[in-house]
């Protein structure tokens, strides 16, 4: 390969054989000018010079060359710019038709999959070197390369190192990388049809965007049996997906020093960003996003994705997955497929749950004990003991009337119902999604990719930073390790650090419950004559509860977020230091990281409402306080602590999702409008289709990671907790429709086109899931069991109703115990001045939360049998919805099959043609080459091979 090269400071050096001349375009030789950098390839020119006027051309290119290269100590830009101009006249280039939004070298045939940028920086030579010596080893394994000077920039800084995999280096690196190509279209009728398809009209896409290839039957590539599969154009062959994922694989392997150097881990791409040698490395984008590219060899895959998926009103549409999957690649097309079906999935969920909204709406006026702490007579007659040490005073039963009638909304018959609807949706769920799942990963040529593929890939880290070689027994080829004793100790620091970062969490956990009950005794001494009775709506519904409530959970939220940030970065760190093999096993040890931290981040606060908030409380005069502090610990109300879990919940599942939705989508744009406003200043024509992609964000390793830990974070939500909460479903199905449009618009529009990778699953997400539909079960039973109201009421109305008549008259009265004030200690009992008006002497009893005995009785203070009634129905409860919840779940997977029988019936038969062909193939061959053999020998026909049934494939392979 013949090189121009350029010299920092646009300074261009010429680099030619002695023999070699600018004649050579009429031996075939074509030369293509890319600013201060071109090359020199065997492919014929597009406009060839006639032999009349060959000389003349060459005799005046020769001497613009050579003015060129006299003007190498020269700093005028427009000496060389105007020499560039009289190149591309003499030679028929049109820079600016090239530069538009072409994805092609200059010579417009051979198409760029990968573009690396790197900075002029006049004190970087060791980074020049690198640069260099990298450049130099992608062309010895037979990569071109193409540089954009950086006065063709917009902002005169940038140079672009264009890269082209020839048909060689693909082929041969497909049949490294197992890659599965047609040979064969599929023969299999689809009897995919729904009865009542017609109704599914309004929701489809065209044909051409739904399945934009024909179905094929697959087989690995073979290099030395390419004329088995089906190849009309070696150039179009390979997707640009499988281009760009082939070239990236060689770039993460290539190095950037000399072998002799002995440097085994100065390699890859990766390093080479890290130190910042280049500055950017991605594919290009196939076209702009608002309009079909201009080229007619361009696929405008971009453009089509971006008007019938990324817009956000075409939410109702069904996802083009498999047109994601050929322009993104696999991974990402498994995340929207289980996005788009979890979405789906959660339409049922979403209406049961505002189904039993509605019905504790309408048996609002039925809620008999919200009417006996609302009416004068019974709750206005009520004197309830302080919740806090001197600053609360006592209080009537009466003014938790309106967090009573709220909690009747979501604590009804219908949460258990609901409850035990869920456990078996999640079941379905999870079971559909397994078959779901299986056709794409026949559809997508997925089956078997982990064995064939994934541990074949070696991460380039490990690589280079395992130094020890040992011989692997299965392929009989040394290969790098990590000592034992390296890797129980890398563990180790691993789990301490982790293990010291939840701490942290528990940490704020208890500050924020040490929060709580600070302020709420600061509420309560402030509102004690009622002064937000005076604010207009809202005044009636403010009461110490709800402010304490409120509050602690915002600051929990942002105590969230800031952890958040911060330890994103330290897991990153702690599984970059255990160095994983393979890719799969670094994404799988950071989601497992990532989702520990995260589960008690969000979920800490909600566990500590739901099943520690009010259970461990104590009685007048024996009150249990925190950690042996005077904060003494949190009753519920007499309603119940459900409310204010829906409270905790509502707030921390809303804000992280507007949150997220904000941030993913409101960040990259504002950071590619700062970035590219100096590209607004230029003509269009001169804003090429790699500085238009430069300008974007860059996806990352990790992108999708965090987009499937922000789903499944959400899913924890309307599982874990989802009895306290019925409408938490239709809040999550809202959000994901608009997740959905918003993760397509950046992906599309904003980041710029990620490396394609390949993947069968959504990886560990799916043992997490698995993992949380089985505590969820648990959780939700604890809830209607502990923290609802349910069982108590249902124990009063069956066993102890005065009357024996199936009411609740006169539970409220029943589930509050006695206490004479005259025995409460002196450091329980509140201040002179923290009592209302209407508290007089004459008061001598006060009621609190619980099943004691009153003062006075031989057993005074202990629990009633009343109590343990109520427990034990608790725990039975409990045992009965999780041995139903479980056997229906277990069933229900038994009952359906994670392979569909039509996939599994494919699956078969492509395996069966793969080796029927294969056999045939070989057959064929050796019959051709030894009749050839001995038509040399002898006339006689061999009769080695019996005759073969052909097959028609078999004709156009050979």
């Amino acid at each position: 390969m013949h090189r121009i090269t350029g010299k920092a400071g646009g300074d261009s050096l010429i680099e030619m054989s002695p023999t070699d001349s600018f004649n050579d375009d009429v031996n075939g030789y074509h030369l293509h000018v890319s600013s201060s950098t071109g090359s020199l390839q065997p492919e014929q020119s597009p406009s060839p010079l006639t032999p009349d006027v060959c000389v003349e051309t060459c005799d005046s290119l020769n001497t613009s060359l050579a003015s060129l290269a006299q003007s190498e100590h020269s700093d005028s830009p427009r000496h060389e710019s105007e020499t560039l101009e009289r190149i591309e006249a003499l030679t028929g280039i049109d820079k600016q038709q090239h530069s538009k939004d072409s994805v092609f070298f200059r010579d417009g045939v051979r198409r760029i999959d990968f573009v690396l940028s790197y900075l002029d920086d006049k004190d970087g030579e060791r980074k020049q070197e690198r640069r260099k010596m990298y450049e130099a080893n992608l062309v010895n394994v037979g990569l071109e390369l193409e540089t954009e000077d950086k006065s063709e920039s917009d902002d005169g800084k940038t140079y672009f190192v264009k890269i082209h995999a020839p048909w060689e280096v693909l082929a041969t690196y497909a049949d490294v990388l197992k890659i599965k190509v047609p040979f064969k279209v599929n023969d299999i009728p689809d009897n995919g049809d729904m009865p009542m398809n017609w109704l599914s009209t309004p929701f489809r896409l065209p044909e051409h965007i739904m399945h934009p290839e024909p179905d094929y039957f697959t087989a690995p590539f073979d290099k030395s049996k390419s004329d088995f599969f089906l190849i009309d154009d070696k150039a179009t062959f390979f997707p640009p997906s499988v281009r760009n994922r082939i070239v990236y694989y060689i770039l993460s392997r290539c190095s950037y020093f000399k072998d002799e150097c002995g440097v085994k881990d100065k390699k890859g791409i990766k390093r080479l960003l890290n130190n910042c040698t280049y500055t950017a490395a991605f594919p290009l984008h196939d076209c702009r996003y608002w309009t079909k590219a201009k080229d007619a060899n361009c696929e405008s895959e971009r453009y089509h994705l971006h008007k019938h998926w990324a817009r956000f009103f075409c939410f109702y549409k069904e996802q083009p997955l498999n047109l994601i999957r050929k322009y993104y690649g696999e991974k990402i097309g498994i995340y929207f497929a289980w996005l788009g079906f979890y979405t789906e999935m959660l339409l049922f969920a979403a209406i049961v749950g505002t189904l039993c909204f509605v019905y504790g709406f309408l048996t609002f006026d039925n809620n008999q004990w919200s009417k006996d702490i609302c009416s004068a007579e019974i709750g206005g007659n009520i004197v309830m003991c302080p919740l806090c040490d001197k600053k609360c005073g006592y209080w009537k039963l009466n003014s938790t009337c309106n967090s009573s009638w709220q909690s009747h909304l979501f604590d009804n018959v219908g949460t258990v119902f609901f409850a035990i609807f869920m456990a078996i949706w999640v079941t379905l769920f999870l079971e559909f999604w397994k078959r779901r799942q299986a056709r794409l990963e026949y559809e997508w040529d997925l089956v078997d990719f982990e064995e064939e593929q994934q541990q074949l890939q070696l991460r380039p880290e490990y690589e280079t930073k395992c130094t020890n070689r040992k011989l692997n027994r299965i392929t009989q080829e040394m290969e790098p390790y990590l000592p034992i004793t390296s890797k129980c100790a890398r563990t180790c620091l691993s789990g301490a650090t982790v293990v010291l970062w939840i701490s942290l969490i528990i940490a704020c956990i208890i500050g924020v419950i040490a929060y709580r009950l600070a302020v709420y005794a600061a509420f309560a001494s402030i509102m004690k004559d009622n002064p937000t009775t005076n604010l207009q709506v809202v005044g009636p519904y403010i009461t110490p509860q709800l402010a304490t409530s409120v509050t602690a959970s915002c600051i929990n939220f942002v105590i969230i977020m800031i952890l958040n940030l911060m330890y994103e970065r330290v897991a990153v760190w702690i599984t970059d230091m255990e160095i994983p093999k393979t890719h799969l096993e670094y994404e799988n040890k950071l989601t497992v990281k990532m989702f520990l931290f995260q589960f008690v981040n969000y979920y800490s606060s909600c566990f500590y409402v739901a099943f520690f908030k009010g259970k461990f409380v104590g009685y007048p005069g024996n009150y249990a306080y925190m950690f042996g502090s005077t904060l003494r610990n949190e009753e519920c109300d007499p309603g119940g602590c459900l409310i204010e879990l829906t409270t905790q919940l509502v707030i921390v599942m809303t804000g992280k999702q507007v949150w997220g939705n904000i941030q993913e989508a409101l960040v990259p744009w504002m950071m590619n409008w700062w970035g590219s406003r100096k590209a607004r200043n230029h003509p269009e024509s001169l804003y090429s289709r790699w500085e238009q992609d430069h300008d974007l964000q860059g996806f990352g390793q990790l992108g999708l990671f965090y987009e499937y830990l922000e789903m499944v974070i959400q899913f924890g939500f309307i599982t874990l907790f989802v009895a306290s909460f019925p409408l938490a479903p239709l809040l999550a199905l809202i959000n994901n429709i608009i997740e959905v449009r918003v993760d397509a618009w950046k992906l599309t529009t904003q980041f710029r086109r990620p490396v394609a990778a390949k993947a069968h699953s959504i990886g560990a997400w799916e043992e997490i899931l698995n993992g949380m539909a089985v505590l969820s079960v648990v959780t939700n039973a604890f809830i209607v069991a502990f923290t609802s109201d349910m069982i108590p009421r249902l124990v009063y109305m069956y066993a102890y109703h005065p009357e024996g008549e199936l009411n609740m008259e006169g539970y409220i009265s029943n589930s509050l115990s006695s206490f004479n004030i005259s025995v409460i200690p002196a450091e329980n009992r509140p201040d002179d001045d923290e009592n209302p008006s209407w508290f007089n002497s004459s008061i001598d009893t006060c009621r609190y939360r619980d099943y004691r005995y009153p003062s006075g009785h031989e057993k005074q203070y202990s629990h009633t049998m009343q109590f343990w009634h109520i427990l034990a129905a608790k725990l039975a409860f409990i045992i009965i919805m999780e041995h139903v919840a479980f056997l229906v779940k277990f069933f229900v997977a038994w009952m359906i099959p994670d392979v569909p029988s039509d996939v599994r019936a494919r699956v078969k038969r492509e395996r069966y043609l793969v080796q029927e062909y294969l056999h045939n193939y070989e057959v064929e061959k050796l019959k051709i080459q030894l009749s050839e053999n001995v038509h040399e020998e002898c006339n006689c026909s061999p009769m080695i091979y019996p005759c073969l049934p052909k097959h028609e494939v078999l004709s156009e392979c050979l």
